[in-house]
């Protein structure tokens, strides 16, 4: 890949990965709408693992709670804030990583990449993020966590793994549904996508050490720092915003891009 292919990549991964548009769709759009090659699913996760860095780094005190209380859990023990964070995120972590081994396993994973698909995707929770936002309670805080809405947020999670759908997108949906505050849906909503983007880097490893491609790794570790450094920003202006704005400017930019995506997949 060029160098100036691989900025493209982590630019749009690291400014849209925390926006609820779609970090994949728009990486499967990049080659499907300008004739660039492929960058192919080895750097797509590098780039994800890039923004990893980069929500641990902004909620560097949720992530030193919830890293506290692994020992703690692992004894057996949900005895302190830590433990209870941590084994939340775990619930939630266990959907996505089923039918993400699902999706894998049967190939299907390639087989949704298409611009039909992904307009649809974009339409439809577009209006659904719009839904839930407008419709549900702004009662529940993060403290209120609890493992039935670990799970349910974690489907919500699970499905984003069709492109154009958003993770954060559709977890934030499940949050608002579920009566979550803006600020605290999404503060949960990022906290779940470390554990994702973690098990994403893992299977990442393996295909680079598996096919031994000195350059594909150089290449991802170069895409890595630049989507980190992109999504740092973005993090930190959206959840800036959250303070005054809706969702809605994001729900609009969806139901435009899908309609214009399925006016291109059908023409």
């Amino acid at each position: 890949m060029s160098l100036f292919h691989l900025i493209l990549v982590a630019l749009i991964q690291g400014l849209t990965e925390f926006l609820p548009v779609s970090s994949s769709g728009h990486l499967i759009l990049l080659p499907g709408l300008t004739g660039m090659e492929d960058q192919g699913q080895g750097i797509d996760v590098a780039v994800h693992v890039g923004t990893l860095f980069a929500v641990i780094l902004y909620f560097w005190t949720d992530v030193k709670i919830a890293a506290s209380g692994v020992p703690r859990l692992m004894r057996g023990k949900v005895d302190t804030q830590g433990a209870w964070l941590a084994m939340c995120l775990g619930i939630a972590t266990i959907p996505v990583l089923i039918f993400g081994a699902f999706l894998r396993l049967t190939g299907l994973d390639e087989m949704l990449r298409s611009v039909a698909l992904i307009g649809w995707m974009m339409l439809i929770f577009g209006l659904v993020l719009y839904w839930t936002d407008q419709k549900g309670a702004l009662e529940k805080t993060a403290a209120r966590w609890s493992m039935k809405d670990a799970l349910i947020m974690g489907l919500w999670q699970a499905l984003a793994l069709i492109p154009g759908t958003s993770r954060s997108g559709a977890t934030i949906s499940g949050a608002r549904a579920l009566g979550y505050t803006r600020e605290d849906g999404t503060r949960l909503a990022m906290l779940m996508s470390i554990p994702t983007i973690i098990a994403s880097g893992f299977v990442l490893s393996w295909d680079i050490i598996a096919t031994a491609d000195a350059q594909l790794a150089k290449d991802s570790i170069l895409a890595a720092a630049l989507a980190f450094i992109a999504a740092l920003f973005a993090l930190a202006l959206m959840m800036r915003l959250l303070k005054s704005v809706s969702f809605t400017p994001y729900v609009i930019y969806r139901v435009i891009l899908g309609i214009v995506l399925l006016v291109i997949a059908y023409s």
